[in-house]
């Protein structure tokens, strides 16, 4: 199992929030997004936010999201 620690370091780095309950809740909301766990929305609830100001967060960190399928991501890059 991993420390900790380690964890709250890792969420520590994460620049956009200062608090590091929230950096913490952002890597696993960003996890579950990322797995299609749970629907944007619900992201934007768990953080507190408005669903645009989360997407805002996601494209400043250049992280990928999408709400199509793998299989429409693939075609539509093949367009």
């Amino acid at each position: 199992m991993v420390n900790k620690e380690v964890l709250k370091e890792i969420a520590a780095n994460v620049q956009i929030f200062s608090d590091v309950e929230q950096k913490e809740r952002f890597l696993f909301v960003v996890g579950a997004l990322v797995s299609r766990l749970i629907s944007l929305k619900k992201a934007a609830e768990i953080m507190g936010l408005e669903v645009e100001a989360l997407l805002q967060i996601l494209e400043s960190m250049d992280i990928e999201f999408s709400y199509l399928s793998s299989e429409d991501i693939a075609i539509e890059r093949s367009w």
